[in-house]
């Protein structure tokens, strides 16, 4: 489950609040051990959410590099290498 949760820093474009409150939900989901609360937990689990998404945005923002913003795409590109890499069929 956490594999899904990426780097949103020092992006070009910057990492959107769909990213951020993404990356929030798979870290809830994570710690509660629910993909899908029950109704008697889904406040909390939201709030959760919303508040750990809230605290994501405002780090992320006030990060800073002097390295050059890296390109999504390119970044995209190496992941999906070494996936490729990773995954590929034994001789």
């Amino acid at each position: 489950m956490c594999r899904n949760i990426r780097t949103l820093f020092n992006f070009e474009p910057p990492a959107t609040d769909r990213e951020v409150r993404d990356a929030a939900l798979q870290f809830v989901r994570k710690l509660s051990g629910f993909n899908s609360p029950s109704k008697a937990n889904q406040a909390a689990f939201d709030r959760a959410v919303d508040e750990i998404a809230a605290s994501a945005r405002a780090l992320v923002d006030s990060l800073t590099t002097i390295s050059e913003p890296r390109d999504r795409e390119v970044e995209a590109a190496k992941a999906k290498a070494r996936s490729a890499q990773r995954f590929a069929p034994v001789r």
